[in-house]
């Protein structure tokens, strides 16, 4: 009996020191949230001392995380977006689209191995930091009350003085393989049943509300998940409707996609709601080849040694886009050259108005982009192409058009033959 009891006993404690060093593996968002129980009769220093201890080691979990990140950071670095050879069209649509992130996203399609996923992901270094509310899921504005979280405007009625932190525009990346829940998020309803709370796990959506969402192969997506991302970035929010309990949060961001045509298009309208179309090709000219290749080699075999020759440039691009992001509020495009766009989207036989609001955008961010507030012609030809290429398609088997018969069409209508 005796023996039995202290096998017993020692798998009690062996249980229970697993238990604890099995706090720092946690994450982070588990440990902040978890709940202490009372000890049923025990004193309250000893209660006190549990609670130092787990909020110690949820300290320790943050640093471990946090060092993690940094590690990985270094471990896989980004390629310079400014280091890019070639594929000039694809590299304006994203940074027009960082510069005004109501062009409303773009959608780029080209063969394989042509680097439209190292374009994109390079395009995060270049991305400026934003002013966001201290500890908040949705990265709510502090200032602007569209772009806060229900949460944070109820703090804001309530005088409350909101705590602001500075970080980076987020850019987050979709796996195909995510479920609906994982990207819209989800409510806990087991909570809200027994403590009448609405406890909801924020998901992709929220982490990349004012950033930047990358769904590559987005033409491999299924459809009903594209048709939630589109609807979030069309409207600005995300609601989460289970078991008669919703939630909404704000979900603005720079839808980007990426695929290969050979894998299937996307249907026309879900195109539509792309803001922008950019299409690439392999590079033909085999001193660009050659470039390509040897800058390739360089970067794997000194990561830092090669990022660092174009730090300057990296730098400089990026305060051109903080620079045009403060210049485009001033950006007006002439009355006459609206109504030409207008005319243009209406000779193309373009569904709907969205072409003609995302080309007067674009155009607008383009000045900005070279420092000027007036829109010019020259302005206009070189992005109009982008908006409304995608939107000429009217049979689901029909090819997208190269650009070739907008610009055609912008001649006449411009008088630039």
């Amino acid at each position: 009996m005796a023996l039995n009891m202290r096998v017993s006993s020692s798998k009690v404690a062996a249980k229970q020191q697993g238990r604890i060093s099995a706090v720092p593996v946690v994450s982070s968002k588990v440990a902040s949230s978890a709940r202490v129980a009372p000890f049923q009769g025990a004193p309250v220093a000893a209660q006190r001392a549990a609670l130092l201890v787990r909020a110690a080691a949820a300290t320790e979990v943050k640093a471990a995380e946090g060092r993690t990140e940094k590690e990985l950071g270094q471990a896989r670095p980004i390629f310079p977006f400014t280091a890019i050879v070639g594929q000039d069209e694809m590299k304006l649509a994203l940074i027009l689209n960082v510069i005004d992130p109501k062009i409303g996203g773009v959608m780029i399609m080209g063969d394989r191995g042509t680097g439209k996923s190292t374009t994109i992901r390079a395009l995060a270094d270049l991305l400026p930091e934003m002013q966001v509310v201290a500890n908040d899921p949705f990265n709510s504005d502090p200032t602007d009350p569209e772009l806060m979280s229900e949460e944070v405007r109820n703090r804001v009625k309530a005088g409350e003085q909101l705590p602001v932190s500075s970080k980076k525009i987020p850019m987050v990346d979709l796996p195909l393989g995510a479920t609906e829940d994982r990207v819209c998020g989800t409510i806990d309803i087991e909570k809200a049943l027994t403590e009448g709370v609405k406890a909801f796990e924020p998901g992709l959506l929220a982490k990349a509300n004012r950033g930047i969402l990358y769904v590559d192969e987005v033409n491999l997506l299924d459809d009903h998940l594209v048709d939630v991302l589109l609807d979030s970035a069309a409207s600005g929010w995300n609601t989460v409707e289970r078991e008669g309990i919703s939630i909404s949060h704000p979900a603005r961001f720079i839808l980007v996609g990426s695929g290969n045509p050979e894998e299937g298009e996307l249907r026309p309208q879900l195109l539509d709601r792309f803001g922008m179309h950019a299409q690439i090709g392999t590079v033909k000219d085999p001193r660009l080849r050659v470039q390509i290749v040897s800058q390739r080699s360089t970067f794997d075999e000194n990561p830092a040694a090669f990022r660092k020759d174009y730090e300057a440039g990296q730098m400089a691009l990026t305060q051109r886009i903080v620079d045009a992001r403060k210049l485009l509020k001033q950006g007006e495009v002439n009355y006459d050259f609206r109504v030409k766009i207008s005319q243009i989207c209406s000779d193309l036989n373009v569904d709907g108005i969205r072409g003609d609001i995302v080309t007067n955008r674009a155009a607008k961010a383009l000045a900005a982009f070279e420092g000027r507030t007036e829109v010019t012609p020259e302005d206009i030809y070189r992005v109009i192409p982008l908006c409304l290429r995608h939107r000429l398609r009217k049979d689901p088997l029909a090819e997208i058009d190269d650009g070739d018969r907008v610009r055609e069409i912008f001649k006449q209508v411009f008088g630039m033959e």
